[in-house]
């Protein structure tokens, strides 16, 4: 059986492949826009702490023995707490500067961290084994589906639309994003917004190790995987709209799936497609297809 003249087993598996970078992309794009939209700062860092998170859970299975399941609980952790140290000792005095600011320290905190690995861990990768409860595959009469790449898919799109939730349609996303436009109002309601900012970023961060984690068995890990993926990330949250977690969330999603059928019909252009359809989205809608016109 052929699709467009694709034979069905190339077809799919590179739409599965898409899916599975768009997963990555959505939930690395809704720790962007978090961080951007309830902070107006731009993380450059998201990238290392994707990094860190996948190293953390090597490390912590090569050194500790604690598994990938464990793992995907206090990798995030870590790495949010050393982004509560972060935002207090130095991003909370950026919120009232030029978004440059903000830019250059955590792009600097990112050349530290990935230097940092480097150093110790060399640049050569190492494996992470899939938990034995999620190998093998099954056939689907048109594909072979491995399981592992399915829980990534699934498991990414759940936290993206729990995170969409939380902050879009519970009260505490509501005082949330109260805090970040009028914190003087909030804080006299008697909320510590200083602390509601500290978790903020926090959470952010930890959506990046928790990618980082799910990214360990299929990558290699190692200390430039983060600064390979940033850029293209970065180029996501601007389809879909600075600050725009909904955007972030689709638009990743959906630039995976392009990304995985260029590779298809034309794999000279995969590299360079997201730009492409970047600068044409900015073309037609400057705010970006969910952002909001200022």
């Amino acid at each position: 059986m052929e699709i467009f003249g694709i034979p069905s087993p190339a077809f799919f598996g590179q739409l599965l492949l898409g899916l599975i970078n768009g997963s990555f992309y959505a939930i690395l794009s809704l720790g962007l826009a978090i961080i951007f939209g309830l902070l107006n700062i731009i993380n450059f860092a998201h990238g290392a702490q994707y990094m860190v998170g996948a190293f953390v859970a090597w490390m912590a299975l090569t050194w500790l023995g604690i598994g990938y399941w464990w793992s995907l609980i206090l990798s995030p952790l870590a790495v949010g707490a050393v982004a509560v140290v972060i935002e207090r000792t130095m991003l909370r005095h950026l919120y009232k500067l030029d978004h440059l600011y903000g830019l250059l320290l955590t792009f600097g905190l990112a050349l530290v961290a990935e230097g940092v690995f480097k150093n110790y861990f060399g640049v050569s990768g190492s494996s992470y084994e899939v938990p034995e409860l999620l190998q093998g595959g099954i056939n689907l009469g048109f594909m072979y589906l491995p399981i592992y790449r399915a829980w990534v898919v699934v498991a990414a799109m759940a936290v993206c639309f729990s995170a969409w939730y939380a902050i879009e349609r519970t009260s505490l996303g509501a005082t949330l994003r109260a805090a970040t436009q009028r914190p003087d109002l909030v804080q006299a309601l008697g909320i510590n917004v200083p602390v509601l900012l500290t978790a903020t970023y926090a959470v952010g961060a930890a959506l990046a190790a928790f990618a980082g984690v799910l990214a360990a068995p299929i990558m290699q890990v190692n200390p430039v995987m983060g600064s390979n993926l940033i850029i293209v990330v970065f180029a996501v949250v601007v389809i879909g709209g600075m600050g725009s977690i909904l955007g972030s969330i689709l638009t990743g999603l959906g630039l995976g799936v392009v990304e995985g059928l260029t590779k298809v019909f034309y794999p000279e252009a995969s590299a360079v497609v997201i730009f492409v359809v970047m600068v044409l989205v900015l073309l037609v809608k400057p705010a970006g297809l969910f952002g909001k016109q200022a």
